[in-house]
């Protein structure tokens, strides 16, 4: 939420337990993993996300080789 990954924290708990968010190279599917403020700025979403897809989508961001 800090990133505005996402609205809630009920939408940020089922993204987590979905396998959408990686911390670092490590996905995260545990709601309660502590992220430190090293790692703050590694929070992402998975590469081959669908949420990632969309995302880029919407920002006019997304290239299809990233998507591969």
């Amino acid at each position: 939420m800090l990133d505005k990954m996402s609205e809630n924290l009920k939408e940020a708990t089922k993204f987590i337990e979905q396998g959408h968010v990686r911390v670092g190279p490590e996905v995260v599917k545990d709601p309660a993993f502590l992220v430190t403020r090293s790692l703050e700025d590694f929070v992402t979403w998975v590469d081959g996300s669908a949420i990632r897809k969309h995302v880029m989508e919407y920002n006019e961001m997304r290239d299809d080789f990233d998507m591969l």
